[in-house]
């Protein structure tokens, strides 16, 4: 009786979701990630993934996970404070703060805990949090959780965040941004943000998800790109499963923070580290972006081809200049429509709409990789321009 009558106060949500065209469904990729996948049986060439530069399936990849399985096995056995920090986990620490240019770095099983982490050991009652309105749901969920006083300020505007800060009456100041906005693809402006934080006594914090090991000349990610450095981005936060192909999180910064988020930060002291074979795979992937700088360039590449042809093709672009490109179709059956008309013709774009995104803003997250060829960007061009003249929309 009691499984029966939470169904029934279960149901209503989902019928309502399902009528507002906004229900969430789960696809089974039975391939390696990569340009072309199959999904539910199905070939596609897939334009959804954040494997930005390929690594996900590269060979010396898998050959490191491999060998990481059979030197340490396939779980770590604990948490990183009990007696499940390999050395594997360690070497990949030291790499990753030594690649960042920072004094130590500490690895999370996941983006979401790194962020919840962080946020939630470095303020709480007293202390005052602002963060951009387009931020990750992970930032926004660790703000609300972290029992600082939460503010939100308009998208990518320091002139706001400024005014905030200057009336805001708390011990400690925690700005916090994406460095590049996962579903609009536009990046923060940092050094801006930088200055706003520290004439307030503030610090500033960035999850650079999307940018780290796509974005600057040597893949270091958003303050990279705009020449800021560790004392104006102190607390600086990427994830391994985007662009290095693998999984898991680190938080890079000063010997002092590193040790108070290994002192002070639950969803790294209560939590299994991450497989050490994981790490080890990890090393793979952060030497191939180190040594194989043509992948930013090839990627770079396809970001301008598909915005050129997106533009010939009078398709609404955001301001973006990474490799996600969101195409802005607005209504959500819309968005679906031409969702479902591109797979008809092979291409697999993944419509997303609200929650995820503002009310009467759904859109085409395309995301572009180093391994998509020319050839495969000008198809889904031309599948775009036949879904639009057959009425896709």
């Amino acid at each position: 009786m009691a499984g029966a009558s939470l169904d029934a106060a279960l149901r209503p949500a989902l019928e309502e979701r399902r009528a507002r065209s906004l229900y969430r469904q789960r696809r089974v990729i039975e391939s390696p990630q990569g340009a072309e996948v199959v999904v539910d049986g199905r070939a596609y060439i897939g334009f959804c993934s954040n494997d930005y530069l390929g690594l996900a399936n590269h060979p010396q990849v898998r050959s490191a996970l491999k060998a990481g399985v059979d030197s340490l096995g396939a779980g770590s056995g604990a948490s990183h404070l009990v007696c499940g920090h390999s050395r594997e986990h360690h070497a990949l620490e030291e790499e990753l703060a030594d690649f960042c240019g920072r004094e130590r770095a500490l690895l999370f099983s996941t983006g979401y805990m790194a962020n919840l982490g962080t946020v939630t050991a470095l303020v709480g009652k007293g202390d005052g949090i602002f963060e951009d309105r387009l931020n990750h749901a992970s930032l926004l969920d660790a703000g609300l959780l972290s029992g600082a006083r939460f503010q939100r300020f308009t998208h990518n505007d320091t002139d706001n965040l400024d005014r905030r800060l200057a009336r805001a009456e708390a011990r400690r100041k925690l700005v916090v941004v994406d460095g590049v906005f996962s579903m609009d693809g536009d990046c923060a402006p940092l050094s801006n943000l930088a200055e706003a934080a520290h004439r307030h006594d503030g610090w500033l914090m960035v999850d650079d998800a999307h940018g780290f090991g796509c974005l600057g000349a040597q893949g270091r990610g958003t303050p990279e790109l705009q020449s800021v450095g560790g004392a104006e981005v102190p607390v600086y936060m990427a994830t391994l499963g985007k662009a290095l192909g693998t999984a898991g999180a680190f938080v890079a910064g000063s010997e002092a923070l590193i040790e108070t988020l290994i002192q002070f930060a639950r969803p790294y002291i209560y939590t299994t580290a991450l497989p050490p074979a994981v790490a080890a795979a990890t090393r793979a992937s952060l030497r191939l972006v180190r040594e194989e700088g043509w992948r930013r360039d090839v990627l770079q590449a396809r970001i301008t081809q598909f915005r050129k042809g997106a533009r010939a093709l009078g398709l609404t672009l955001m301001d973006s200049q990474t490799a996600v490109q969101p195409l802005l179709i607005g209504d959500e059956q819309r968005a679906l429509a031409l969702a479902s008309a591109l797979e008809a013709r092979g291409y697999w774009v993944v419509a997303i709409r609200p929650p995820t995104v503002p009310a009467g803003s759904a859109r085409l997250r395309v995301t572009l990789s180093a391994a998509h060829t020319e050839a495969q960007v000008n198809g889904l061009l031309s599948a775009l321009g036949e879904s639009l003249a057959q009425g896709g929309l």
